[in-house]
């Protein structure tokens, strides 16, 4: 399994800082950088969005709806065990009537 690369809020916020100076375009700044271009421009939309609490904490915040999808997730696949079991009860007393 491969780990994803995790940068300071330091970086990212100067990363931005340079990207809006101008001084060199986004691909290169990136490339010199050792990240993605779009990763970049999606550094920059974070903080134009969020400003001084952008890049707090460790990552994103699941929604209501994420928590929502993933606790449906836990209860299909219990759902799926149970049927699975009681699939097989049934054939083992099917077996055991004839």
């Amino acid at each position: 399994m491969v780990k994803r690369k995790t940068y300071s809020r330091q970086f990212k916020l100067e990363a931005v800082r340079r990207l809006e100076q101008g001084d060199k375009a986004a691909s290169d700044l990136a490339r010199e950088l050792g990240i993605a271009r779009n990763r970049l421009y999606k550094w920059q939309q974070d903080v134009a969005r969020k400003g001084e609490v952008a890049f707090v904490g460790s990552g994103r915040v699941p929604s209501d709806q994420d928590a929502e999808i993933a606790r449906l997730r836990r209860e299909l696949e219990q759902v799926t065990e149970e049927r699975d079991i009681l699939k097989k009860a049934a054939q083992f007393f099917a077996r055991e009537s004839r």
